[in-house]
C-alpha cells in the first residue's frame, strides 16, 4: 500500500511539475493581429491620412497620405500572423486567386482612394482561392513582411506568404 501511495505521488508531482513548468515558445506559433497592429505603435490611425484633394472631373477624393502611412511596423517583419480582410485580387486562374491585395473593408482600391501603404497587405499563395468567393471576409495566415513595393494599386507596406486561408465566420 505504501509502495502504491508513494507511485501515485510521484505521479502526480511529475504530473503538476509538468502543468506549471514554462512551456518552450514555439517557433511556429501563430499571432492574431487586428489592422491597427500594422501602425507602428504611437502613431495614431487618425494621423495617417493628410487632408487631400478633391478631384472634380471623377467626384472623388484622393488623400494625401503622410509619413505616418508608410510607417510599417518592424516588430511584424517576419512573424508568423493571422488576419482578417477582404480580397483585391491580382493574379488568377482558372483554378483561382494566388496573388491579391488584402484590405481592411470590403471594395477598398476599387471605387475610392486606396487605404495608406501600412494598411495594405500583399499576399501570395500556393493554394489558388476560389473566385466564386472573392467578396468573402477572410482568414489569412502565414509569414509577414515589413517591405514597401509599388503596385498598380499603388504602394503597399506589407507582403505575406499566406500557408492557409480560410472563410472569417462572424
Amino acid at each position: 500500500m505504501n509502495h502504491l501511495t508513494l507511485t501515485r505521488r510521484r505521479f502526480g508531482l511529475l504530473a503538476a511539475s509538468g502543468l506549471v513548468a514554462p512551456a518552450p515558445a514555439l517557433a511556429s506559433s501563430v499571432r492574431e493581429i487586428t489592422w491597427d497592429d500594422l501602425i507602428p505603435p504611437g502613431v495614431p490611425y487618425s494621423e495617417i491620412v493628410g487632408e487631400g484633394d478633391v478631384d472634380e472631373v471623377n467626384d472623388s477624393w484622393n488623400p494625401i497620405f503622410d509619413e505616418n502611412g508608410s510607417k510599417l511596423n518592424l516588430d511584424l517583419d517576419g512573424k508568423a500572423i493571422k488576419m482578417p480582410g477582404y480580397i483585391i485580387p491580382l493574379e488568377s486562374g482558372s483554378a483561382g486567386v494566388t496573388e491579391f491585395v488584402l484590405v481592411p473593408y470590403v471594395g477598398a482600391c476599387i471605387h475610392v482612394p486606396p487605404p495608406p501603404p501600412n494598411q495594405l497587405v500583399f499576399v501570395t499563395s500556393s493554394v489558388p482561392w476560389p473566385s466564386d468567393q472573392l467578396w468573402d471576409a477572410i482568414w489569412v495566415t502565414g509569414t509577414l513582411s515589413a517591405k514597401m513595393q509599388s503596385t498598380s494599386l499603388g504602394e503597399i507596406g506589407y507582403e505575406l506568404a499566406a500557408s492557409a486561408i480560410e472563410i472569417y465566420e462572424w
